[in-house]
């Protein structure tokens, strides 16, 4: 017999009964069923089912229910059966909450109905497909009705495990990461995670295919997408997402990343003969939260990583990659090594720290790249945070009118330079960024500096010393221009000279902030 409750009944905590008798409350399970096919149903859901006294499902308006046909042969003809039926799924609705309110309306009076059956003692096995907590409709129940009633939740095998195993490749191996995508994220979103991960599985397809197709493609992931739809259920189809015809996507579709590691697939060699490339990275002041999804997807595409080997040391180990690291002043040799590399048809990966275009590797390989017999190989890239951006938000905003930037080292080009540019800038009264200021074999140049913008700059002057930003022994000081002592500067500080404009201003916190006005004057 199947039967639904009233609607319109209220639910009371779990130690009382229906009408106030005082009776126990009854159970509430989230069942999940797996992915499609009944074999595929633990033995405990295959159990709770057999034992609950009400069985509800989620269905469309249309009133099928897939949970409903993967459990069908344990369901026993006593069981009260609750079809819990959303509303709407895509389409418009004039509910004066849009949308979302009309669904919390209907998540709310489902609760309730359940609620009901819970307070007269019964045991109530909401049906779920892979797992209920995994997008699954069970949690709106879950969060509703879970703090009122004891309840289990029985873990499914979800449709990723599922389209991993109808695939037969492995999803991720070692420390490779897996990200796992809603297909409804804004395009341009999906781009940028299927850029940085290692592996992925995107769900809820249907409509939202031919949005995922781009971002797979401008992502640059789109040879080694995988295509499964109905995994382990009547009308199952596997196949490449790139052959895959949008008219044809139900919403019960995945898209997968499988693991690179062993898959040849997904980094196919080049042909004999062919030529590689140079993509010149950044990776930012630090670490990998410095890193952008473009570069990240850089790093996991090369065959090889060419570099410093203090940057070379920022970057993941992956399996397969070689890495090729050498000291800092050897930036022309660093490069042409990798353009040989790169004639011999691997994807390089030159990594530079900050941004690869300021003062970094970018301009050595683009000069290497000018030769002649360089010209037939392609070269990109990639920007990455600039460590004077970062010191000056770890600062505030000090860079917030015009500025200038000016390294210190004069291994590359004479002082006389470097001085007619610090009273240029001095005297256009700009902010100055100054890059390289001092090392173990380049003492006096912060104090000379030092003497050139006073002639210029007022002696209380704010000036930022950023040391180590991003890293472990981060310390930003602020400090007069008078006062600049260069004992305190070492090769992993940069230094941010005020205009006349900045401002230093200590907060409530007492922390002090630096920023310089956009207005002038």
């Amino acid at each position: 017999m199947s039967a639904t409750s009233a609607t319109s009944a209220t639910t009371t905590p779990a130690t009382t009964g229906a009408a106030g008798t005082g009776a126990a409350a009854g159970r509430l399970y989230g069942v999940g069923l797996g992915p499609g096919d009944p074999s595929l149903m633990t033995l405990r859901a295959v159990q709770v089912i057999a034992e609950a006294d009400v069985v509800a499902y989620h269905s469309a308006r249309h009133g099928r229910s897939i949970a409903r046909s993967i459990a069908a042969a344990h369901l026993r003809a006593d069981h009260i059966e609750e079809p819990l039926v959303y509303p709407l799924t895509t389409e418009s609705t004039d509910h004066p909450g849009g949308y979302q309110g009309a669904m919390e309306e209907f998540y709310e009076a489902s609760a309730a109905r359940l609620g009901a059956h819970l307070d007269a003692g019964r045991t109530v096995a909401v049906l779920a497909e892979g797992d209920p907590l995994f997008y699954g409709s069970y949690m709106h129940m879950h969060k509703r009705l879970a703090d009122r009633y004891a309840t289990e939740v029985i873990p499914g095998v979800t449709s990723v495990s599922a389209a991993a195993a109808r695939l037969q490749t492995p999803l991720v191996e070692g420390e490779e990461v897996l990200t796992i995508l809603p297909g409804t994220l804004p395009e341009e979103e999906l781009t940028a995670r299927l850029a940085a991960t290692d592996s992925a599985v995107v769900m809820k397809l249907g409509r939202t295919f031919p949005a995922v197709r781009r971002a797979m493609e401008t992502s640059g992931r789109l040879p080694e997408a995988r295509y499964v739809e109905r995994a382990t259920m009547a009308g199952e189809r596997t196949g490449m997402l790139a052959d895959t015809d949008p008219e044809t996507v139900p919403y019960f579709a995945v898209a997968v990343l499988p693991s690179r590691i062993g898959n040849p697939g997904c980094r196919p060699a080049p042909a004999p003969g062919a030529v590689g490339e140079v993509v010149v990275v950044g990776t930012g002041p630090a670490g990998p939260l410095w890193l952008t999804p473009e570069t990240k997807r850089a790093l996991a595409d090369a065959d090889a990583l060419v570099g410093y080997t203090t940057y070379l040391d920022r970057v993941p180990v992956r399996p397969g990659q070689v890495r090729h690291g050498s000291d800092n002043k050897v930036e022309f040799e660093r490069a042409e090594f990798a353009l040989d590399l790169a004639r011999r048809g691997q994807r390089v990966a030159v990594v530079s720290g900050g941004d690869p275009g300021v003062f970094a590797m970018a301009t050595a390989v683009l000069e290497v790249a000018s030769q002649d017999e360089h010209a037939d190989i392609p070269v990109r890239v990639l920007p990455g945070v600039t460590a004077a951006n970062a010191a000056a938000a770890a600062a505030g905003a000090p860079l917030g009118h015009d500025y200038a930037t000016i390294s210190l080292s004069d291994r590359l080009k004479p002082w006389e330079v470097i001085a007619q540019r610090l009273h240029a800038a001095a005297g256009a009264d700009l902010v100055i960024a100054l890059y390289n200021p001092g090392s173990r074999s380049r003492t006096w140049q912060v104090g000379k500096a030092r003497e050139l913008l006073l002639e210029h700059r007022a002696p209380d002057t704010p000036v930022v010393l950023a040391r180590d930003v991003g890293g472990p022994e981060q310390s930003i000081r602020i400090v007069r221009l008078a006062d600049l002592d260069p004992a305190q500067v070492d090769m992993r500080t940069l230094l941010l000279i005020g205009s006349s404009q900045t401002r230093v201003v200590r907060r409530g916190d007492g922390r002090q902030i630096v920023w310089t006005p956009r207005r002038y004057g």
